[in-house]
Parts: structure tokens; sequence; C-alpha cells
């Protein structure tokens, strides 16, 4: 075997002696927690380990296309089956998050599992620290550090079609179809090979992005008609949607996925916000141009975090009080916007 570094050949090792293993993702997964955690769980499989992924709750059908969709267990729904396979897991690997806290109820008997527990994650500072931690925030996907691991370990070799097609999805999403600034010369070469391996990469954009149902088409539609305000002088917009509106339109996860670049898309904003009222909370989604570091506001105004140019929040105000409280501290970041292109 070639050099590798003692990470890889940690892994390796532990790949090797490893009898059954769950892979986990983050609640409301999205394109590239279910991608990485999918392409992942087929990897643990090819190593002939009883592999099982679990996820936190229902994630939106037009991920259903992925292989291996049928093998997720959704611990919502499947707590009985799904409890007693983390506890008794000889290795549980956590991909696309940092935080058991971002798991739901899963969380809890992650943390108390006796398992040896693997981090696998592209975001800022971990709040978990774990037996092994593979985390490097300039990866524009966790999908793309399944890639990397693999050519580390000098295992390209083992991915097939459905492990490409696993990756890609994620890459496409976390890149915003590879026009985000976190997409690099490697994102690309990578993307390159994951075709070369027979990932139709047509389809993969139809089922992201050409899956529509008219009801999302409507909620969309209503929303920039109606629910977009932008501050010119502040290079900022946001755009909300109400409980009540989500059940007017039927709203379903994933039909919000995307929706606050629509805000960004506008000539002159830098900045844009989404607030989606939930039962308990306002969930809220931001995201930036350049250097405007919209993980930074979040932390600091709105229970926050994420990447410099795509970050997340939450607030336990009123939708009203917590959209006229973003209006408010956009003086605060004005210098900062005005110098953001």
């Amino acid at each position: 075997m070639p050099f590798l570094s003692k990470s890889y050949l940690r892994l390796r090792y532990l790949l090797s002696n490893c009898g059954s293993a769950v892979v986990t993702v983050h609640k409301n997964p999205d394109g590239d927690a279910m991608g990485s955690g999918l392409a992942w769980y087929h990897i643990l499989k090819k190593w002939a380990i009883n592999a099982q992924i679990i996820v936190p709750n229902d994630y939106p059908a037009f991920l259903h296309f992925l292989p291996g969709n049928d093998d997720v267990i959704i611990f919502e729904r499947e707590r009985d089956k799904a409890i007693p396979l983390i506890e008794d897991a000889d290795v549980i690997f956590a991909l696309d998050y940092n935080d058991f806290g971002r798991t739901g109820e899963m969380g809890d008997f992650l943390a108390s599992s006796k398992a040896k527990k693997v981090l696998i994650d592209h975001h800022l500072d971990p709040v978990v620290q774990l037996d092994m931690m593979f985390s490097n925030p300039k990866s524009c996907a966790t999908a793309e550090m399944v890639y990397n691991l693999m050519e580390g370990m000098e295992l390209l070799e083992m991915l097939d079609a459905d492990i490409a097609t696993c990756i890609y999805t994620g890459l496409v999403t976390d890149t915003g179809s590879f026009r985000f600034p976190s997409t690099s010369h490697y994102t690309h070469r990578i993307a390159a090979h994951l075709i070369q391996l027979g990932v139709n990469n047509g389809a993969v954009h139809r089922h992201l992005s050409d899956n529509n149902s008219e009801t999302m088409l409507k909620m969309r539609g209503h929303v920039l008609s109606n629910n977009l305000v932008v501050f010119p002088e502040y290079k900022a917009a946001y755009i909300w949607l109400t409980r009540k509106e989500q059940e007017k339109y039927d709203t379903k996860p994933g039909d919000t996925e995307g929706l606050v670049n629509e805000a960004l898309s506008i000539k002159g904003v830098v900045m844009a916000a989404f607030f989606k009222e939930d039962y308990k909370m306002i969930k809220i989604s931001f995201r930036s141009l350049g250097t405007f570091p919209v993980n930074e506001l979040s932390a600091k105004h709105f229970n926050g975090g994420g990447h410099i140019n795509a970050a997340g929040g939450n607030s336990l105000d009123s939708l009203k009080d917590t959209m006229a409280r973003f209006g408010s501290i956009l003086p605060e970041y004005k210098k900062l916007l005005d110098a953001t292109d």
C-alpha cells in the first residue's frame, strides 16, 4: 500500500474491523445530507459491513430517486427499529452535521451509544468531539468530503454509478448547481469523474430542479409577489412564509428549498433572508454573495451559524417581530454590505 496519512490509515483500519454501522444525517435532510449519507452507506455495504442508514425525519420526495432510498429508516416513524440499531452498532457515522442536537430526538440516543463515532462534515465549529473527526469547512459539501476520503484512502476504485450518483447529488445541492463561491476546480474534477463512472447528470438535475408540483409553484409565486421586501440602501432583501400560507398551498418538505436564493438573485442584492413560520419558532435561512459573513450575523442575532455565504438561524419571537429585528440590524452591517459586490 502506498504511504497514507495516519487519519486515512485509521479510517481504513476501522472499516476493516467493523461488523455493524449506522449512518446518520441531520434533521430535515437536504440533498447533501442524503447524497453523502447514502453514498457512505453504499461504501460500507461494499466493505461487507452490516450497515444501516437512519435519518431523523422525512425528506423531500424529489430525493427519493437516490439509490438506496428504499433502505432508509425514518427515526420518527420507526423508533422501535432504529433505537436498537443505534444502541448495538459498532460504529456510528455522523454526516453533514456536527452537533447531535441537529438530529432532533435521535440525538440523545446517538450521544449515549457506546459505539465508536466518526464525524464527516463541512460545517464550521464542531460542537461534538468524536472518536474520529473529519471536519473541513473549506469543502463545498459533505459529499465532496466522502469522495476526498475515498481518494485519500486510495479506494476510488470502489466507487460505482450508484455511489457516484449520490455524491453528485450532494455536490449539486450545496454548490447551487456549481455556482456558489465554495465551488472549486477540485469540485469540477470530482464531478467529471463521477460522470465518467455513470452519473446521468441531466437526470439528477431534472429530479432536483424540474420536479415541481403545481401548488409549490403557486406558493412560490405568491411569496415573490406579496412577501418580498427589498432594502436597496443596504443591498439586502427578505421573504417570508406564514403557517397559514403553508397550509393553503399544502407545502411539503423541500418545497421551500432554495427559495431564499430568489431574493438573493435580485440585481444589487448581496444578502438575503427567508423567514418561515414554524409551530414553535421562526426558522431562518440566510444567503450572501462575496465576503459578507451571514454566519456571523446569524450567530450574533438569530441563534444560528453556518458558512460565510449560507447560514441558518431561528427566533422565538413572532414572525412580525423577527422580520422587524432583521430590518433594524441592517445599519450595523451597512459598511460590509456596501463593500460587497
